[in-house]
């Protein structure tokens, strides 16, 4: 069980038997009466999203949540097979819970599953990630004003914006919670 009073970002706990994230909180200790805390919070399953006030008392049961490793092999134009390594399990997993991810996914990437009583709920590709540089205007040289940008199309058809020095063929490390440029790979 946990305490709402314990409440932190990340903190995963179970109301009406579904599971929840805590996106955000705040301990509030009003001049008169009892003390609460303001939470803002996800529901892990239908991505719904609510803010509500609990006693810092209020116990709630805590959601385990495992997070795994696999690979992601293929897609067959409905599902996408993500792999786990140690098993060698194969799971599909549908586009509308892996949209995000592959964006930044090239087949045989890690990306890390979050799973909830067994069922997969959330895909998320590493945070940082270096890919290929396919598609972007060619810079106009000369044009040296700092912080001008251009749209680049990178491996896994992600648009990214770019400084107008890179060119096509330049593999750049982006991260992938933001979709930021954040330098060409070493």
């Amino acid at each position: 069980m946990i305490y709402a009073g314990d409440f932190r970002k990340g903190i995963t706990f179970e109301i009406n038997g579904e599971p929840h994230v805590v996106l955000d909180f705040q301990h509030v200790k009003p001049g008169k009466g009892a003390a609460f805390v303001r939470t803002k919070y996800r529901n892990i399953l239908s991505g719904a999203t609510r803010e509500e006030a609990f006693n810092p008392n209020d116990k709630f049961p805590k959601a385990h949540i495992e997070t795994k490793t696999m690979q992601y092999l293929y897609n067959d134009g409905e599902l996408y097979y993500f792999m786990d390594p140690e098993s060698y399990d194969q799971i599909p997993l549908p586009q509308e819970q892996v949209e995000e991810a592959m964006k930044y996914l090239r087949e045989n990437d890690e990306a890390t599953i979050k799973f909830y009583k067994g069922n997969a709920f959330l895909v998320e590709a590493p945070n940082f990630v270096d890919l290929k540089v396919i598609e972007t205007e060619p810079g106009v040289k000369g044009d040296t004003a700092t912080n001008v940008t251009k749209a680049a199309t990178v491996e896994t058809g992600a648009v990214v914006h770019v400084p107008i020095f890179i060119n096509e063929g330049e593999i750049i490390q982006i991260d992938t919670r933001t979709g930021e440029y954040l330098g060409r790979s070493k």
